[in-house]
């Protein structure tokens, strides 16, 4: 979203085309967020000045912190500015009731930050086999150490990952493989409330990320013993280029080590290949990933890598700014990508929208991934400028038709509210076979998307048990065979400045059958399992 951005233009035309509907979609999603006792309202600060600060904010979680196997709910929230101001907002944690509804526990759990949030992480950093939660802000992070009771302690300054910078998008990820999660952080850009700027003329907004320095990224090495060391620059992923915004995580190569993927705002993205000695190589230009399809960079929000077509290699997507189309790279091995957004069906309607959280899944369980985006404007008042945008915009459903093409049906599907969203987590919270969307909208309540009729179909759910430190197997890489094979790698890490769910989720259609499930753990390890009974959540240990 450079300087050049501020002044938009897209088309009313394309704005109506996400109002069509084709045909019913086999999964439908229904706003439960009232009646699952979510009563959070996220603040952005609404300073009246528009600081770049405000355009960025918040994500999400969903986490099982209390051990009891259902997934409860974190809130990412900004506050009010400038920050001399009154501040009566914190993050929330809900707990899970097992029943449809959730319990405001933040007091209670310690979690409830008061920085300016933008995102969170969760994993089993410690492994003591309890889910920890990392939460990004601008100017100090938190690492909330998960104490088994119900409560967490926050030891980010302790453990050397309080950060200074303005930090978005976080990933746990075991990159020397040791056993011991380490922590990937994006920084976004180097601002500060003071340096605020009007540029937008009548609109009264601050600058761009193309008026403000780049912020460098941070790598941060897991000791083994509560602490982190910054391995920035030895590991080579430093560069104060970046504008980090987005964090995908996915051995995109295949060669059994996890690979970082950077979705940048206004420069260049990053694809950093893992080359299994603690090094990094940076393969963006040779991998084809960097810019887009006219070679030009981007506003880049959120990332995310899946297998879409079924072929066992990460594809990967990238959400950008208005006028661009979100990107779609199919991965053509070798190391290379192919940009198929236009050819694949996913790119004509992004053109009006600013994209936010994304991630492949599978909505339908039909045996495909499909493709979610949150979608969502950074100016209060756009419209005073361009009567073709909008502030609140939908988001997207992308259904994948099995032969790697796709056909939005986001609205015939029940995503029929506009809001400025940004951050979303993917996961099934009521247990149900098929998966949820959470998603936080700037200035409201957030949306909690329950998918009903998605778990029509066959599915198999994998919960991983690893040996060591990895209790849950972070990057361990996970295949369900029935008609087709699917291939999937444990992260939390998907889309923009949010946590997701652990657990894997696979749908197998109506085949009826009983799949084999191949697991490659990080450790290189591999555990078979044949004939599996479907229609439930398995535990798989190393």
């Amino acid at each position: 979203m450079s300087r050049r951005h501020w002044v938009v233009g897209a088309s009313s035309v394309m704005l109506a085309l996400l109002h069509v509907c084709a045909c019913a979609a086999s999964a439908r999603f229904t706003d439960v967020t009232a009646q699952a006792g979510i009563d959070f309202i996220h603040d952005i600060g609404r300073s009246g000045k528009g600081y770049i600060l405000e355009t960025v904010a918040s994500g999400c979680g969903f986490l099982d912190y209390d051990g009891d196997g259902l997934l409860d709910i974190y809130l990412v929230n900004g506050h009010a500015l400038p920050p001399s101001a009154p501040n009566e907002s914190a993050n929330a944690l809900y707990r899970n009731n097992g029943d449809g509804t959730f319990t405001d526990v933040t007091a209670l759990a310690g979690v409830g930050d008061t920085g300016y949030g933008v995102g969170c992480a969760t994993a089993d950093y410690d492994g003591d086999g309890d889910t920890d939660l990392y939460v990004t802000n601008f100017e100090r992070n938190a690492l909330y150490r998960n104490d088994g009771d119900g409560t967490f302690t926050d030891v980010a300054a302790a453990a050397g990952v309080d950060g200074r910078a303005w930090s978005s998008s976080s990933a746990f990820l075991d990159y020397n493989g040791d056993g011991h999660l380490d922590l990937y952080v994006a920084n976004y850009v180097a601002f500060r409330i003071e340096d605020y700027t009007p540029c937008g003329g009548r609109l009264g907004t601050d600058c761009g990320p193309g008026d403000y320095a780049g912020a460098a990224d941070v790598l941060y090495r897991n000791n083994g013993d509560g602490t982190f060391a910054d391995v920035t620059r030895e590991a080579g992923v430093y560069t104060e280029e970046g504008k980090g915004l987005g964090v995908a995580v996915g051995d995109y190569d295949d060669d059994g080590d996890p690979d970082i993927y950077v979705a940048n705002d206004d420069t260049r993205n990053f694809l950093y290949r893992n080359t299994g000695d603690g090094t990094f190589d940076d393969a963006t230009f040779w991998a084809g990933v960097g810019f887009s399809e006219y070679g030009e960079p981007e506003g880049g929000m959120g990332a995310a890598f899946g297998d879409y077509d079924n072929d066992g290699r990460l594809d990967l997507v990238v959400t950008n700014y208005q006028d661009q189309v979100n990107s779609l790279y199919r991965n053509e091995g070798d190391g290379l990508f192919s940009d198929v957004s236009h050819t694949a069906g996913t790119a004509l309607l992004t053109y009006p929208l600013v994209g936010w959280g994304t991630a492949f899944l599978d909505v339908d369980n039909d045996a495909d991934l499909d493709l979610f985006v949150a979608n969502g404007h950074l100016l209060l008042n756009v419209a005073g400028r361009d009567s073709t945008s909008a502030y609140a915009q939908p988001n997207l459903l992308y259904v994948n038709d099995g032969t790697g093409a796709f056909a939005e049906r986001g609205r015939e599907s029940g995503l029929d509210a506009n809001l400025s969203s940004r951050g979303a987590a993917f996961g099934d919270y009521d247990n149900d076979g098929d998966t949820d969307i959470l998603v936080v909208n700037t200035g409201e309540a957030p949306t909690l998307l329950r998918n009903d009729g998605g778990a029509e179909r066959d599915w198999l759910g994998v919960v991983l048990v690893g040996q060591g430190a990895n209790r849950a197997g972070v990057g361990a890489r996970v295949t369900v065979t029935a008609e087709v094979t699917q291939t999937r790698e444990v992260t939390t890490a998907v889309g923009y400045a949010s946590a997701s769910d652990g657990r894997l989720l696979f749908g197998l259609g109506n085949s009826g059958s009983r799949p084999a499930v191949s697991v490659r753990w990080p450790s290189g390890v591999t555990t078979v399992l044949k004939d599996v009974a479907t229609r439930r959540y398995i535990s798989v240990g190393e």
